[in-house]
């Protein structure tokens, strides 16, 4: 947690350009790093909006989405889902609906991130000293959302797999792109920067309980009215949820994903905890 991470700002010795420290951050994204236990990977630091991007093919899945999401709120960073490849869908527009209702007043934007003249309004969001990170599966168009918010080709692409509809990793470091402000191009209401993230296979939780609270709070307020605190809300007398999905009132799958990330989010926790209180010891033995 010591170490920079992109959108970090630095304290740098003049004469020696040796790190002095870390500016204290706003935000810190972070996760646990894939397949190993022991390092917390950190994403991207001082964040004011978090665009989601997700693309109208097989990579659209409500569950990683809403992964993201409990990220952005976990931080008190603004998300905004958006939604790319349009061309590809004969309805894009049902897409756009069951995104908003994955939380209220959620911001999703449909648009062709190959032209400006569908995609440039993005840039509204990257005003003069504000920062944008975009996250997402490979293959979903963040770069080239990136290319047309710059009016430039600086970021390589490449096509997705026909076979499977999976992208290839173009992007394999974490950048900072800066929008030029100014009455000319398409960020012309930009001047802010872009951050281009590799595509995430893997987004595991933790210690995002409230962001988990408030993604799924039509869930988390059901819960309030259980016969028991310590209601594990399977198959207990007087379980609100139970009686909530059989009236109708509650998707059982948005409560099963629920169920799924509350539950990992407690398992890593809890190892980052104990983690944590090895070290402590450790430290106080020397």
């Amino acid at each position: 947690m010591d170490r920079p991470t992109v959108g970090d700002w630095l304290l740098i010795d003049r004469s020696s350009r040796s790190l002095e420290r870390i500016l204290d951050r706003t935000n810190l994204f972070k996760r646990p790093a894939p397949g190993d236990d022991r390092r917390v990977q950190l994403i991207a630091a001082n964040i004011d909006t978090l665009f989601i991007v997700s693309s109208c093919d097989q990579d659209f899945n409500v569950a990683r989405i809403e992964r993201y999401l409990v990220l952005a709120r976990e931080v008190g960073v603004r998300p905004v889902l958006v939604i790319t490849k349009a061309d590809l869908s004969p309805a894009p527009e049902r897409l756009v609906e069951e995104a908003r209702t994955l939380q209220l007043g959620l911001r999703v934007e449909l648009v062709d991130g190959r032209y400006t003249t569908s995609a440039g309004h993005l840039a509204g969001y990257c005003g003069f000293g504000e920062t944008v990170a975009l996250v997402g599966s490979s293959g979903v168009g963040k770069s080239t959302l990136v290319n047309t918010l710059k009016g430039s080709k600086s970021i390589a692409t490449q096509p997705v797999r026909e076979d499977d509809g999976k992208g290839r990793h173009t992007t394999t470091v974490r950048e900072m792109h800066r929008l030029a402000g100014g009455a000319d191009g398409p960020a012309a209401n930009g001047g802010g920067w872009l951050v281009d993230t590799p595509g995430m296979r893997e987004l595991q939780m933790s210690e995002v309980a409230s962001g988990v609270t408030e993604v799924f709070d039509d869930v988390t307020a059901v819960t309030l009215e259980c016969r028991f605190a310590n209601c594990t809300h399977t198959d207990e007398p007087g379980c609100a949820i139970h009686v909530a999905m059989t009236q109708g009132d509650l998707d059982p799958a948005r409560v099963e994903r629920w169920r799924k990330l509350a539950r990992e989010d407690a398992e890593n926790s809890g190892a980052v905890a104990m983690r944590r209180s090895r070290r402590g010891k450790v430290g106080d033995r020397r």
